[in-house]
């Protein structure tokens, strides 16, 4: 077995980043790209670059002799292959910011692999090209140390899940892209079948049935690195293909899947180098999610926690307050602590975000340093109220109030929203800390208004926690589930839960949702009857493997850690996907456009 794989069945004998003072006098090759030329008039320095590092060669004409040419006409990226010896740099030329800044190697023989044109944009460190241009040009972004190093980080953290899961002895396992089309969740991508003219697959969403008929299988511990496709509206942390880890366990409680995706966890960060998070992590439950943070994925690492202040203000002469609460509402507030002395102008910019996240306005107390209160709503307040509030919020002089008065559902995202904003704004979070938690005991169903229907709150295949079953036919809204997201630095970066395994149930939750029998059959039918030879209890999680790199490694987006990502509007600039197909293979597939 070689000592060193780099340097193991490649032409060189050394990487661009290996060399140290220890290698002086010894003969060497290099093989990368040009990054920089210099001609100093009897000497030409580059500095070659590849995926390890950069080394500077130095063509020296008493020691390149015919290739000494071929150094001066050499250019940005290209692909060459030196031969020379490895000496000490002169003190006053060392780069101490090199970990290869102490030696050069003198070149004695050169050969041009291939040639390159003029790149699109330098192929810098830092650079200030847009990002289309970047993902346009994919393949030499990839050349820049912060895009091979986000690639690298994203490879460490998926043989770390693989290497931790293999210890527990779970099984890899493979589960069809072209599967079939379900009503539930996010629109599919549908494939259509050219055997079976009129008719379609739709890859996945997720492998949630077949990672369950694993279970029923006997497999017991299944997971897989699983590439998923969602046709939705995409976000920064959305892409229309991605990447999941996906776990299912026999014989299990959500404790237990918890437990162990938290020993997981550990070895994950241990590998990346990330030390700071405490094991076990807090369990936080879903409605004081909701209460104090907004959000069922809360950001912990700052405080400003929502207060519910509809006690107090009760009877107060504030009508958008009364009103609020006689329509069944809630009066809550934040408390941004050294804001305020913010001035007019500014806090009334945080009411035009209030309203554009679904608030009808904002009312607010400033209470400056000095210890002057403006507010125009504070006259509608007793001294007594004003004081409960006060002492409700821990208001000192210097802070901000802020208010949401509605149905609970708009407070929590009105208020949830302007805790992130003012973090943000007053640099609230410590640069490179991290935070998990687990969210527990979610809803098991939500009313869609739009649909006019009861939804599954994660999926419904979820079980129903088992004091509320007999509640799911009168009174669904009241049934709690066995579910669990794992939540990471205000972001969700997995759930799960416990899954139904008997027949009964499982038809008991579709019809909920507003399936009949016969859609029932048509839809799940096969794993209806999976469900009855035997089905063991069973559990597990997915977690979203872009938006966990995202989060390690404190990138703005997941597109950050995807070699090949795609733009906000599902495009590949590079190879100009989505694009048109030929009149023939439409034929073939029995399709007519009809725009």
């Amino acid at each position: 077995m070689p000592e060193n794989y780099a340097n193991a069945f490649t032409m060189h004998t050394h990487t661009c980043g290996e060399l140290r003072r220890e290698n002086i006098g010894e003969t060497v090759t290099l093989c990368g790209w040009v990054s920089r030329r210099r001609d100093h008039g009897g000497l030409i320095f580059v500095d070659l670059r590849d995926r390890w590092g950069i080394t500077q060669v130095v063509f020296d004409p008493d020691h390149a002799g015919e290739y000494f040419t071929l150094g001066e006409k050499m250019r940005p990226e290209w692909c060459i292959k030196i031969t020379g010896f490895v000496r000490e740099r002169p003190e006053d030329t060392a780069n101490p910011n090199l970990p290869t800044g102490e030696v050069d190697v003198v070149i004695t023989a050169c050969e041009i692999l291939n040639e390159s044109v003029t790149p699109p944009f330098p192929l810098d460190d830092e650079i200030d090209t847009d990002e289309t241009t970047r993902m346009k040009w994919r393949y030499l972004d990839m050349r820049r140390k912060p895009v091979a190093e986000a690639l690298r980080l994203r490879d460490t953290v998926t043989w770390a899940i693989r290497n931790a899961l293999h210890e527990r002895l779970f099984t890899e396992i493979e589960t069809p892209i072209l599967g079939k089309s379900t009503p539930e969740g996010a629109r599919d991508f549908i494939v259509p079948s050219r055997t079976n003219p009129g008719k379609f697959y739709a890859l996945p969403q997720s492998p949630q049935l077949f990672k369950q008929l694993t279970q029923i299988g006997g497999m017991e511990r299944y997971y897989q690195i699983a590439r998923c496709f969602r046709d939705e509206d995409l976000r920064a942390d959305r892409q229309p293909e991605f990447t999941q880890v996906d776990i299912e366990m026999s014989y299990v409680t959500d404790e237990d899947v918890m437990e162990l995706m938290e020993g997981v966890f550990q070895e994950v960060f241990e590998a990346v180098g990330i030390t700071d998070i405490s094991f076990p992590l807090d369990r936080v439950q879903y409605k004081d999610a909701m209460e104090y943070y907004g959000t069922d994925r809360p950001d912990r690492r700052f405080d400003m926690k929502l207060v519910d202040l509809s006690d107090i203000v009760r009877g107060c002469g504030f009508k958008v307050f009364s009103r609020a609460l006689e329509n069944g509402g809630v009066v809550k507030a934040i408390n941004a602590k050294g804001a305020g002395d913010w001035p007019r102008a500014q806090i009334d910019k945080l009411g035009d975000l209030a309203v554009k996240w679904g608030a009808k306005g904002m009312a607010w107390i400033q209470f400056r340093s000095e210890g002057k209160v403006n507010s125009p709503i504070t006259k509608f307040f007793s001294e007594d109220e004003l004081e409960a509030m006060k002492t409700a919020l821990n208001v000192e002089p210097g802070d901000l109030v802020m208010f949401g008065a509605d149905d609970a559902s708009v407070v929590n995202e009105v208020l949830g929203q302007m805790r992130l904003h003012m973090a943000k704004a007053m640099n609230l979070v410590p640069e490179g800390t991290h935070d998990l938690c687990w969210v527990v005991n979610f809803p098991m169903f939500r009313y869609d208004d739009e649909e006019k229907r009861y939804v599954a709150e994660h999926h419904p295949f979820t079980r129903v926690r088992d004091e509320d079953l007999d509640k799911i036919e009168d009174n669904p809204m009241a049934c709690g589930s066995y579910s669990y997201d794992i939540v990471m630095d205000g972001f969700e970066m997995g759930g799960g839960t416990i899954r139904i395994h008997t027949p009964e149930l499982q038809r008991r939750i579709l019809r909920r949702i507003g399936m009949t029998d016969e859609q029932i059959d048509e839809q799940f039918g096969f794993l209806i009857t999976a469900l009855g030879f035997g089905a063991p209890p069973h559990g597990g999680i997915a977690l979203g493997l872009d938006r966990l790199c995202m989060l390690i490694g404190g990138y703005p987006s997941i597109r950050d850690v995807i070699a090949f990502p795609k733009t906000s509007s599902g495009a590949d600039p590079m190879t100009g996907a989505p694009g048109e197909v030929s009149r023939r293979q439409l034929k073939e597939a029995n399709i007519r456009i009809d725009l």
